[in-house]
């Protein structure tokens, strides 16, 4: 199989923190073969999905989609005479795994919903932000109109995806979150196959769009990276609770279309995915600071109720603190942000939270207050980041390319 020309010869630097965790972990690098695979699959996709898209494709999408939303939406089972494509994918993935344990999965949704909004700021600052690295990625990012869509729109579709995932009965049976996650799928399908047909498009220096490698970096950074980044704001989970989190993201990345190997078996293999993929993968280049610079100023345009000015100031200089403080000065260098900034939010909250999770963790219901904490907190980032009078609409950033796929 040929290996894209983007991966590289030999592991790249990662961030530190990672670094301290893997290495605690006592997590090695790629082996040569570990190696291989990460550069092979930069040319696989999700061929469960992509052969029912392009069905979809070739059937008429006007008839097709409809049949794909109310599967989607009311099971399988709801649409009378299924084609044999749509019926084939969907008995699937509603087909729960044997391995998947549903007490696991809703101890690892509350786990991330009790990070609150700390949590949240680490996969906006450190894993979204951080992610701009990925030059190759960003190729397909940029093709897709990431740009003219913008950054904080962006944010805002991932953030409702993650809140769907880990809400109550998110990943139940056709609960929100599965069919969240089934959406965000299809549409992962729509730009492979819409970016890999433009003429510019340079399989043979890229890969594929969206391919396994890409997606198994993006799951582990969307939602192990915020469990362990939040330690050093002062979250802390319980061992159970970071293995219950590791069982939630095999979950997810399986519905989502990740292959089996990339998908974590402990707390620990989550963390040699995160380790490997962004050896592998953090690259940056122009397309770096282009992607990366707009989301600095982002909270500029945020809404607040009082003193809007002033907490729109304050709420800029807070994530680029997370920022510089969990990626360090060379990656902030790389994705061309401003100057180094003190890491002064981080250390303010370290005793807050440290005190709030000895008491989720210690006292009589403290879990079931940290829970609705964190639910209240999200809830009040989202509509500070859109308004009140706006939605999130995953995929809505993206839909020209399903209409064109």
């Amino acid at each position: 199989m040929t290996i894209p020309t983007r991966h590289p010869e030999s592991p790249r630097p990662i961030p530190a923190g990672v670094r301290a965790i893997a290495t605690a972990l006592a997590i090695k690098d790629p082996t040569p073969q570990q190696w291989q695979m990460l550069g092979e699959r930069l040319t696989v996709g999700d061929e469960p999905m992509d052969r029912l898209v392009e069905w979809m494709s070739d059937a008429g999408m006007e008839q097709t989609r409809p049949l794909f939303e109310r599967a989607l939406r009311d099971g399988i089972a709801a649409v009378p005479d299924a084609p044999a494509p749509l019926r084939d994918f969907f008995e699937s993935v509603e087909t729960l795994p044997d391995w998947v344990d549903v007490r696991l999965l809703r101890k690892g949704q509350r786990a991330l919903r009790r990070g609150g909004a700390d949590g949240m700021y680490i996969a906006r600052d450190v894993s979204l932000l951080g992610g701009y690295q990925f030059s190759g990625f960003n190729k397909t990012l940029l093709r897709t109109g990431a740009l003219e869509k913008g950054s904080n729109k962006r944010f805002a579709e991932t953030m409702q995806w993650a809140m769907d995932v880990i809400s109550e009965g998110g990943l139940e049976r056709l609960g929100v979150g599965y069919q969240s996650t089934i959406r965000v799928r299809l549409i992962h399908s729509f730009v492979r196959r819409h970016v890999s047909a433009m003429p510019d498009w340079r399989a043979d220096e890229w890969g594929l769009p969206v391919n396994q490698t890409d997606m198994a970096a993006t799951l582990v950074g969307a939602l192990v990276a915020p469990a362990v980044g939040a330690i050093g704001m002062g979250v802390v989970l319980s061992p159970s609770e970071f293995g219950a989190v590791a069982h939630l993201t095999r979950y997810v990345g399986w519905l989502i279309g990740v292959e089996d190997q990339w998908l974590p078996r402990s707390f620990r293999d989550s963390v040699r995915v995160l380790a490997h993929t962004l050896s592998a993968l953090a690259e940056p280049d122009e397309s770096s600071k282009q992607l990366a610079a707009p989301m600095v100023e982002d909270p500029l345009a945020w809404h607040y109720d009082a003193l809007p000015g002033l907490r729109r100031r304050i709420a800029r200089a807070q994530h680029l603190s997370i920022t510089s403080a969990f990626l360090g000065r060379r990656t902030v260098r790389d994705l061309g942000l401003p100057s180094y900034a003190l890491p002064w939010y981080p250390l303010l909250r370290m005793p807050v939270n440290l005190a709030r999770s000895a008491a989720a963790l210690g006292l009589p219901g403290g879990m079931e207050r940290a829970d609705q904490r964190g639910r209240r907190e999200h809830r009040e980032l989202l509509r500070t980041m859109i308004g009140a009078n706006a939605s999130a609409t995953i995929g809505e950033s993206a839909a020209h390319v399903g209409q064109v796929a």
